[in-house]
């Protein structure tokens, strides 16, 4: 009971973290749904998220600029995406196999460059990051000030985006366009709509998604590049997607859901409670498997999800 007690008396500190968790994994699962919704499924998201995260620490390492850092990482993610669409939808090979390389390859050389160009140390290096923006009048707020309006800017464009989102998806002529390809990919080709175009954007805007989405773990997450440290959320994306039901709105609610699973880690750990610090890290990964096994029979995903597309 004290335990509860305490976690309830620290509950601005763990709706802060949430949002803070959240981020990274609101990021990936937007540009996911954009995706999958054209009939895509992107396992490689995991190494885009990786590989932004390496390349905005190089550039703001360099630079000393946060922002320069942010492009950077967007933009590489933009390079990945457009390989796996390339390989998926230029020539058709298996989304899964490509998306597994992708991985691999991300893991591999950002491993491989990292010890190139700073060496074995065996000391992170903390570099150039995005200070928290104070909405004015908000963040004096008793509790919730401090918790909803005190983050790196980044937090706010997440958040942003997913308003944009449903209105380009449900709303906009090309959104619709987007769905269509995703369901039924031959019709929408009679109506003139190139799926191979709308599915290259796809992969593109999740790309760049990606690539800050990992650019936000090291520039204001934790300040630093650590081989691996995209740790499965790329993974955790995928499940929020079919959490949120292919929605951008359902895809928030998911990230925030296992945004409080991640928080929890680092505040049950802190409050002194006396469960095994493993459970306590496999807590996001647990939820993960539940919320695909309880939702996978009354989920209904796109109808071409994973197929390609030959135009006949």
């Amino acid at each position: 009971m004290d335990f509860l007690i305490a976690l309830l008396n620290n509950s601005d500190a763990l709706l802060h973290s949430t949002l803070v968790a959240a981020t990274p994994l609101l990021f990936a699962a937007l540009g996911e749904t954009f995706v999958q919704r054209a009939g895509i499924i992107n396992i490689g998201l995991e190494g885009i998220l990786l590989t932004g995260a390496f390349a905005g620490m190089t550039a703001s390492y360099f630079s000393g600029s946060p922002l320069l850092g942010l492009i950077v990482g967007a933009v590489s993610g933009l390079l990945l995406a457009l390989l796996f669409a390339g390989l998926t939808v230029g020539l058709s090979a298996d989304q899964i196999v490509v998306g597994v390389g992708l991985n691999l390859l991300a893991a591999g050389l950002t491993g491989v460059l990292y010890r190139g160009i700073f060496g074995v140390t065996g000391q992170a290096l903390q570099v150039s990051t995005f200070l928290p923006i104070h909405i004015p009048f908000f963040s004096t707020l008793p509790i919730l000030g401090s918790s909803l309006f005190q983050h790196a800017g980044l937090v706010y464009l997440a958040i942003t985006l997913v308003p944009i989102c449903t209105f380009f998806l449900f709303y906009l002529r090309a959104g619709l366009q987007l769905q269509a390809v995703g369901e039924h990919p031959h019709a929408a080709e009679t109506l003139g709509i190139s799926v191979k175009r709308v599915r290259f954007l796809a992969l593109a805007f999740e790309g760049v998604l990606g690539g800050i989405a990992g650019s936000y773990l090291s520039l204001a997450y934790s300040n630093t590049f650590i081989e691996g440290m995209s740790a499965g959320r790329g993974f955790i994306a995928l499940a929020i997607v079919i959490f949120g039901r292919w929605n951008p709105t359902g895809a928030l609610w998911g990230a925030l859901f296992f945004g409080v699973a991640t928080a929890l880690q680092f505040h049950l750990q802190a409050l002194g409670s006396e469960l095994p610090y493993q459970i306590v890290l496999m807590l996001p990964y647990v939820l993960t498997l539940l919320a695909l096994m309880l939702l996978k029979t009354s989920a209904t995903a796109p109808a071409a999800l994973g197929q390609p597309y030959h135009r006949e």
